[in-house]
């Protein structure tokens, strides 16, 4: 499992192969998020960190497996895109979830904390590319660290 550079210095947009990984792997996809995402200030980067690991684990369970999760995040209007790629053509599923059922909210987590997803299918490689976009100018949101720094100066 080759990852790719991260931090602010790397090359964007950062990705990571996950071919042949199981779930536990979701650890080391949230250090590496956050490796990768350090100009983000915590309570935007709790909000990526939760959205990446739901599309992850989406993928583990509805999926066939995770192929690989892409990142990419702009400072100005504070962003970053999520991108999972799987083998399977089936589309995430809003579900209203059992108050007492211990499955079925990742997709509402993710509807609510990202300003769009959606599902981008390659039928020709017979998967897709699920995508969020968590920003930081919703109600209620802190801005990133490094728009912050630069409306300071």
């Amino acid at each position: 499992m080759a990852e790719r550079a991260a931090g602010p210095a790397a090359s964007r947009p950062w990705s990571w192969n996950l071919r042949g990984t199981s779930a536990p792997v979701l650890v080391e996809v949230r250090r590496w998020a956050s490796r990768a995402l350090v100009l983000v200030d915590d309570t935007h980067l709790g909000d990526v960190l939760l959205v990446v690991t739901e599309l992850v684990t989406n993928a583990y369970d509805h999926g066939r497996g995770p192929l690989e999760v892409r990142m990419d995040y702009a400072p100005g209007p504070c962003r970053v895109r999520i991108e999972v790629d799987d083998n399977s053509l089936d589309h995430p599923v809003l579900r209203v979830a059992s108050p007492h059922g211990r499955r079925g909210r990742g997709m509402v987590l993710v509807d609510k904390l990202a300003a769009g997803w959606g599902v981008a299918e390659n039928r020709a490689a017979g998967g897709k590319t699920v995508w969020a976009e968590v920003t930081c100018d919703g109600a209620g949101a802190v801005r990133c660290a490094a728009a912050a720094s630069r409306t300071a100066r």
